[in-house]
């Protein structure tokens, strides 16, 4: 078969955009086997489909979860697409709401809005302390100091098991003297498990994690990751957030044809 893709790379997490119509039931095998071309580096995978809410554009993720970094990219993608805008709306996976990015194209980079967190709790997981960070369709456990591993993952893997909903989670490894972390991210449905190069919901929450007591304004940190920076800001409001984004630079390849 034959299938058009558009290689995204914000901050360093490539996401492979398959612009042809797929059903979803067939979805996570043609991710498995574009994330299985070792040129690509894809990390994750998203599918271009009609709009249902009346935004330009709509992009739904192998595994049905929300991606702020795919996001990002798809916004910049449909900026370019209506003319070069400097803001659209789009619709995304995991996420019942049409979502704002900003864009600069001149610059490169693209900023989008994030699910704001349901909850945030202290737990015991792998021997560590940690935050964990619900947003909604995705969770993270943010970890400080402690040496990135699949081992911790695994022991760490059943605070997640009593979260229902959930279409994807992962640990956060944060240095926080230095902000840099380094995500693993599991999406059940897409039987996936990946060392992220950049992850936006976990830069988020770690923006959340790390502002935590603070009552009013904003929290604002570039997070540095294995393969770039994603800029994470949580404004709080009588102690809640109220908002939150992510930005940073994005590249967008030319669309190619694959032969699968």
């Amino acid at each position: 078969m034959k299938v058009s893709i558009l290689r995204a790379n914000p901050a360093g997490n490539i996401t492979l955009f398959v612009l042809d119509p797929v059903p979803k039931a067939q979805r996570a095998e043609l991710a498995g086997r574009l994330m299985d071309i070792e040129e690509l580096h894809g990390e994750q995978v998203g599918f271009l489909c009609p709009p249902e809410q009346g935004c330009a554009g709509r992009m739904e993720m192998a595994g049905g979860e929300f991606c702020g970094n795919a996001t990002r990219a798809f916004g910049m993608l449909t900026a370019k697409e209506q003319g070069g805008l400097s803001q659209v709306q789009v619709e995304v996976s995991g996420c019942d709401h049409p979502v704002t990015v900003d864009v600069d194209l001149k610059a490169g980079t693209a900023r989008s809005e994030m699910p704001l967190p349901l909850w945030v709790k202290e737990v015991q997981a792998g021997g560590s302390a940690g935050k964990l960070v619900h947003l909604g369709g995705i969770a993270h456990l943010v970890v400080e100091n402690v040496e990135p591993s699949q081992a911790f993952f695994d022991k760490a893997e059943p605070v997640f098991q009593d979260i229902s909903g959930l279409d994807a989670y992962g640990v956060i490894f944060l240095e926080p003297e230095t902000g840099k972390m380094t995500p693993l991210v599991k999406v059940p449905a897409a039987n996936t498990l990946v060392w992220e190069g950049s992850c936006g919901s976990g830069s988020l929450a770690c923006a959340v994690a790390q502002s935590e007591g603070m009552s009013e304004g904003e929290f604002a940190r570039d997070y540095t990751q294995p393969a770039g920076v994603v800029r994470a800001t949580a404004v709080r409001k009588n102690g809640a957030v109220t908002a939150a984004y992510i930005g940073g630079p994005v590249t967008l390849d030319p669309p190619l044809e694959l032969e699968l």
